[in-house]
């Protein structure tokens, strides 16, 4: 199963190269250019055949592809040297244009398709539409700042949020993508009205290998209201549920009284226990009944300098309703455009700003593209959310070309123009310079964003391998 999902993900990904490419090779087909390969790609090839003198191939090194076109400006740099020939005329710097313009074309076009396909059909997205605060972790910079159960969040940094984890106006893109070292809050809070609180944020270690986590400040959701029912134990015997008597099945009413209306609202209110006894009331085959249970601080094995101290906990698992809201959208293309817009803009600027934590390390290269695609399809209705991710890969790889820079195709675009305005053409030695280095600039970037893809993750288990301990009774 695991080989199919890869073999569906690796197809996906040639598709998005190879209708780029394909804009490149029928415009040179249309201009009358010579086409000497067409690959996918780069790298010395694995696969290749020629077809009517154009040599199709596969390479080895998995990122990108190219239609190798002698009369366009020289790529050798990046494409390898061409094959042996009569020598070629010029063409019209117009031509040029047309070519080079042509592969981001297509790859807004097959955006396009995809938008319009899910406008037909619509799109599944998975949003918490609260924006009510429903948990403060304790000595977070949230707890420090103020921040309260029940209070409501309307604004961040000046900008209104509409849901918590959507890609855009929500409270979790605001926090990860905000600037400066104190982020500035608008909040609603019951009985007492709108105020605003500065909360500062924080970032979890990690490995150098790894990429730096986001900004946090230490606030979950409000859960809707349902049962929270008890649904299984660890497989340890001195668990303080277990000892308290709680049993599968069991739904928590209240604690000391208190009733308990969500998840993060019982965590709260075990972790401020401090240890002391507790009187939950549950409901058990229909019928309420105290007991008293006394939530403890258990301990990692294998503890390092830095861990901090484990908060009180019970030793159970719990079935709750969950905040995420599956919905079907049906956004037009328009609409699907514009928001990816607004997601490039928010990125580049976010990069760009020195006062942000964002960085290049947080952009994906092909592997982590491949992630997603991969996970996209573990979840429900996974071609559906591949065709909004081809909506986003698409245009995001048709304006990134446009830039005007060499070896990208707004490099021949500027190189050709130039060569409208002077009447002649730019210095082929200049050009490959000047080409060579921007091809090290950027395999260095994508190799350094491919290693955060590969390595994101390794070691993250080492957490995992480190058991809770909880103390005996007694101790």
């Amino acid at each position: 199963m695991t080989a199919l999902l890869i073999l569906v993900v690796v197809m996906f990904f040639n598709l998005i190269i190879f209708v780029h490419e394909l804009g490149h090779f029928w415009a040179a087909k249309w201009r009358g250019l010579k086409i000497d390969r067409f690959q996918i790609w780069f790298g010395k090839p694995i696969w290749k055949k020629e077809i009517n003198g154009v040599q199709y191939g596969l390479g080895w090194i998995p990122a990108g592809g190219f239609v190798a076109l002698p009369q366009m400006a020289p790529m050798e740099a990046i494409e390898g040297g061409n094959r042996e020939g009569e020598p070629l005329p010029p063409i019209s710097p117009l031509d040029k244009i047309i070519v080079a313009f042509a592969g981001p074309l297509f790859s807004f076009l097959l955006a396009f398709v995809s938008a319009v396909i899910l406008w037909v059909s619509g799109k599944p997205v998975d949003i918490i539409h609260t924006t009510t605060v429903g948990w403060v972790e304790k000595g977070s910079p949230a707890e420090e700042a103020g921040f309260q159960r029940g209070d409501r969040i309307l604004a961040i940094g000046g900008h209104a949020v509409t849901s918590w984890n959507m890609p855009l106006d929500s409270i979790i893109t605001e926090i990860v993508t905000s600037s400066g070292e104190r982020i500035p809050f608008m909040i609603e809070r019951p009985g007492v009205g709108r105020m605003e609180i500065v909360s500062s944020y924080e970032i979890q270690p990690t490995a150098w290998w790894q990429r730096r986590q986001t900004r946090s400040v230490g606030i979950s959701p409000m859960s809707p209201e349902g049962d929270i029912v008890v649904s299984g134990f660890p497989d340890k015997d001195n668990l303080p549920a277990k000892l308290a008597g709680l049993k599968e099945g069991d739904v928590l009413v209240a604690i000391d009284g208190t009733p308990i209306v969500d998840y993060s609202q019982m965590i709260e209110m075990f972790q401020g226990s401090e240890g002391r006894e507790l009187q939950v009331t549950v409901r058990r085959d229909g019928k309420e009944m105290q007991l008293g249970l006394r939530p403890v601080r258990p301990e990692r094995t294998k503890p390092k300098p830095d861990d901090k101290p484990l908060d009180y906990m019970i030793g159970a698992l719990f079935n709750t309703p969950t905040p995420f809201k599956e919905e079907w959208l049906h956004p037009n293309p328009g609409q699907q455009i514009v928001e990816t817009l607004r997601q490039m803009w928010m990125t580049v600027t976010s990069v760009a700003d020195p006062h942000s934590s964002i960085g290049i390390q947080h952009l994906s290269g092909p592997v982590g593209i491949g992630k997603i695609q991969y996970f996209s399809l573990l979840m429900d209705h996974p071609m559906h959310r591949i065709l909004n991710f081809m909506v986003l890969i698409n245009i995001n790889l048709a304006l990134l070309n446009l830039l005007p820079f060499p070896v990208l195709d707004g490099g021949h675009i500027t190189i050709a123009t130039m060569e409208a305005i002077a009447r002649r053409p730019v210095n082929v030695k200049f050009l490959e310079v000047l080409q060579l280095a921007f091809v090290f600039l950027l395999f260095g970037v994508m190799i350094y964003v491919t290693s955060k893809d590969v390595f994101d993750n390794f070691g993250m288990g080492d957490d995992n391998r480190r058991e809770i301990v909880f103390p005996e009774p007694g101790s």
